[in-house]
């Protein structure tokens, strides 16, 4: 059975989360929950990745319906990834059971033509 929706999770430098969430409505997630986080990447880590690690850090978590998951993973990536000032990494897991949520996701609007509206 296929899950209705994903946890995503992004880690990002402190001060980038803002950046995160608009990345992440550009895709259709309607918000999140932002925690404060301290990194314990060491020394080993900066080489691997050729990164500078800062250890105070936001967390983003958000449910989003499993249909957008990959679009908001992508346009998280694209503006907060590794490559940027950010340093962001961004994961998902499937959400088992979720109470209190509402798929939030607008349908595309419909075109004139065919509601009639037009004539």
């Amino acid at each position: 059975m296929e899950q209705e929706y994903e946890a995503v999770f992004c880690v990002v430098n402190a001060g980038f989360s803002d950046t995160v969430m608009t990345a992440a409505r550009k895709a259709g997630a309607s918000g999140g929950t932002i925690l404060k986080g301290r990194g314990t990447a060491g020394r080993g880590a900066e080489e691997l990745f050729n990164i500078t690690i800062q250890p105070e850090k936001e967390i983003v978590m958000l449910v989003v319906p499993q249909e957008i998951k990959d679009n908001v993973l992508r346009e998280i990536y694209d503006s907060a990834g590794l490559a940027h000032e950010s340093q962001g990494i961004a994961f998902s897991m499937p959400v088992a059971r979720a109470i209190g949520l509402k798929n939030t996701t607008k349908p595309a609007p419909t075109p004139p033509s065919e509601t009639g509206l037009d004539k």
